[in-house]
């Protein structure tokens, strides 16, 4: 008897699960992918600002950034002053940094992959490891939510096996409609304590896409810090080949 019980109780939550994921027309991976493609695309091009906001000061630097699919970037300082001119790249598993004051080309080792990038909340390792969101996660729709007013999957994202990831887990809360717009996501360590989130605000038709304009990232448990980015200007789709991300372009870029 307790056999058979067992059994019907097994279908039961199978049946019930089925359901669960037959609710979906997609799967969180190919919203992953399609959010990930909504505010990069084939190439792009943009100017920004960003506010690095701590309890006794705040700074602001500026830059223009150009980039190519998941694996190609590149970022020029235009202010502050002190550091105008700098320029970063990222070539696939690859980060350097051009330091025209002392003429020098610098790749960015290992070791300083958790440090915030230019003093910021946003490390160097979130811009390195960018196309890992699709390709080092498994991905599973956890929920449904209203989130700054649009309905949206909440999307869980458990790094797999192999991966080479700092993330023990990840959330992102990302709207159902055709935009498919990143509006929060929550980053946990492997002890799944919460270590940031990051908020997606003042959204914005810019070049012919929904995009948010403001994004804010804000430390678990540090009252008081967090880095504001703005998007100022983006353009898609633009001629960008591969060969423009070299070395040689980080020191003529302007």
């Amino acid at each position: 008897m307790n056999k058979k019980f067992n059994v019907v109780l097994l279908s039961f939550f199978v049946l019930i699960s089925a359901s669960v994921s037959a609710q979906y027309d997609i799967t969180a991976e190919e919203i992953i992918k399609r959010a990930d493609e909504k505010m990069r695309g084939k190439t792009n091009t943009s100017t920004m600002e960003m506010q690095i906001i701590r309890p006794t000061w705040k700074r602001s630097v500026t830059m223009k950034s150009w980039g190519r699919g998941m694996d190609y970037s590149m970022t020029y300082i235009t202010a502050p002053a002190k550091e105008k001119g700098q320029v970063f790249m990222k070539r696939k598993t690859e980060m350097w940094n051009w330091m025209p004051s002392i003429s020098r080309m610098i790749k960015i080792p290992a070791s300083m992959m958790s440090q915030g990038w230019m003093g910021s909340d946003y490390t160097n390792d979130d811009i390195l490891k960018e196309s890992s969101i699709v390709y080092d996660y498994n991905h599973k729709i956890v929920g449904d939510e209203k989130v700054e007013g649009f309905d949206t999957y909440k999307i869980e994202m458990i790094p797999k096996e192999e991966a080479a990831v700092i993330w023990g887990k990840i959330y992102k809360w990302i709207s159902k409609d055709d935009e498919y717009i990143q509006v929060r996501s929550e980053y946990y360590d492997e002890d799944d304590e919460l270590v940031k989130s990051d908020f997606a605000y003042d959204f914005k038709k810019m070049d012919g896409r929904l995009i948010p304009t403001r994004i804010e990232i804000i430390p678990a448990n540090e009252e008081g810090k967090k880095t504001v980015l703005y998007i100022q200007d983006i353009k898609f789709d633009v001629n960008l080949p591969e060969s423009f991300f070299s070395q040689q372009k980080m020191k003529k870029i302007r």
